[in-house]
């Protein structure tokens, strides 16, 4: 996973269309060892190609580039997310994209395999432009610009996970 050390993404894992508690979705994924967006389209697509060209179709071209950039982040990136209690989890992407039809209901079908740590952080915990990225609020996955977030991610992981 080379280079992965380097990016944090925020993964807010909200439902687009749904209005539901924040972090309601974030605590299923995280349940259920993945990292997701929404974008439900039907029929399911069977690859990437197939689900980029149904959200253009039905969201537009800026939703299927959000989910080409998901779907292209290296395996072993740090991704964050946010549970409804307003803690923070530290996650790592283990595997390539795939469309969850079972994950319509929650509109989080687009996913990643991830492993996330069973710790939980406050935001005082979490590198600071974790907590300034989530504080601008929104519903889509962000790339962390600060070149620190992925090394103090790592430092994290690393302390929590014992690797």
């Amino acid at each position: 996973m080379p280079g992965a050390e380097h990016e944090a993404w925020r993964a807010p894992m909200r439902s687009r269309t749904l209005d539901l508690p924040p972090g309601t979705e974030a605590a299923d994924a995280v349940a259920r060892d993945r990292c997701a967006i929404g974008g439900v389209v039907a029929p399911a697509p069977e690859s990437l190609d197939e689900a980029l060209a149904a959200v253009a179709d039905r969201y537009g071209a800026r939703f299927a580039a959000r989910l080409r950039r998901f779907a292209a982040i290296p395996e072993g990136t740090f991704v964050w997310t946010r549970e409804p209690d307003g803690r923070y989890r530290l996650g790592r992407l283990t595997g390539p994209w795939r469309y969850e039809p079972e994950h319509e209901a929650l509109d989080l079908p687009h996913a990643r395999p991830a492993r996330w740590l069973a710790d939980r952080f406050g935001e005082q915990d979490v590198p600071p432009s974790v907590a300034e990225t989530f504080g601008r609020g929104g519903r889509n996955l962000q790339r962390i610009r600060d070149p620190d977030a992925g090394p103090a991610s790592a430092a994290l992981w690393r302390a929590a996970a014992g690797d």
